[in-house]
């Protein structure tokens, strides 16, 4: 039987409490029966994201794959019919699924993340070049998976009624630094975008640690959520996660607004939209962080900070591009 890190199974149980417990406890003879049943064998170390345990296996035919177990949560359930839709474009292969224990069997990448990438430059024009290099990949993967949606997928425009209530309540609710033209123009583009957009499949979680190394293609998307929308959507996850990057560029704005332009051409997307949406991520951000903290700074002093900065993002994002 596997053994589940302990990081994991520590998080796990402070996240969903008891309910976590007991999905841990029987977590090991799952995977067991699971590995029985695809003709399996284990091949490495156990290894895990935040929401579950990914085991490295191989095949009867010898093909190296993972094992990927989640935690039972809404949020995970549609992540099987991206990958069956997208077929290994763009993203790793889904050779098998059992969606009433949330398991899949995957195509085996490289552990390394396009975020590993940042680690690659240190002069200032390297490292401007490699910014540039890691919103082109974000960019055309994101144009490579947006392809039509099938159909059971959540739709996003049906989540806009919700986006534009919690705005108007978390800017009335909370202190915040927000101006009220920033909360009106991200209350505009619910309105105006949020609310009629495509059945496009959009990945919905596609920030530079959720895009492998791998074999077959040079870059490959894992952990979709699998949402219908509009394929700009996904530059908010993006632009999230490269902002601590941005922390130490001379211009700030012209930074920011720069890695838009690269991931917008590459994506084949609208500028403007991609701004929009990405302004929006940000205004939704600083109210989370507010409310809740972050993964990497759940409150005190780095919360704050975090909270503040995405403030700021916003703020240089609302001006016209």
């Amino acid at each position: 039987m596997i053994d589940v890190p302990e990081a994991f199974a520590r998080t796990t149980v402070e996240r969903e409490g008891e309910s976590g417990a007991a999905w841990l406890a029987e977590l090991p003879v799952t995977v067991d029966g699971l590995m029985e049943r695809w003709e399996c064998a284990p091949d490495g170390a156990v290894l895990h994201g935040g929401v579950g345990v990914i085991v490295p296996v191989r095949r009867r035919s010898g093909d190296a794959a993972v094992l990927k177990v989640s935690f039972p949560h809404p949020g995970n359930v549609h992540g099987p019919d991206a990958f069956a839709a997208w077929g290994g474009r763009g993203a790793v292969l889904l050779h098998a699924r059992d969606d009433a224990r949330f398991a899949m069997l995957l195509e085996r990448a490289h552990t390394s993340t396009l975020a590993d990438a940042n680690t690659d430059a240190d002069a200032d024009d390297a490292a401007a070049d490699l910014s540039d290099e890691v919103a082109a990949v974000a960019g055309r993967l994101s144009r490579r998976l947006a392809i039509p949606a099938p159909p059971g997928l959540p739709r996003l425009r049906h989540r806009a009624e919700g986006w534009e209530q919690e705005l108007h309540r978390d800017a009335e609710e909370l202190p915040h630094r927000l101006p009220a033209h920033v909360v009106d123009a991200a209350v505009a583009t619910v309105r105006e975008i949020g609310s009629m957009q495509p059945d496009v499949l959009v990945h919905g979680d596609l920030h530079p640690r959720n895009i492998l190394r791998a074999d077959r293609e040079p870059w490959l998307a894992v952990d979709p959520k699998g949402y219908a929308g509009d394929p700009a959507y996904d530059v908010g996850a993006f632009l999230k996660a490269r902002a601590v990057t941005f922390l130490e560029a001379d211009d700030l704005e012209k930074a920011v607004r720069r890695t838009l332009d690269v991931f917008a051409e590459a994506a084949e997307l609208d500028r403007e939209r991609v701004q929009r949406w990405a302004q929006l991520h940000l205004v939704q951000a600083s109210f989370w962080g507010r409310r809740q903290g972050f993964r990497i700074a759940r409150n005190g002093a780095p919360a704050d900070q975090l909270t503040e900065y995405a403030e700021h993002l916003a703020v240089l994002l609302t001006a016209p591009a």
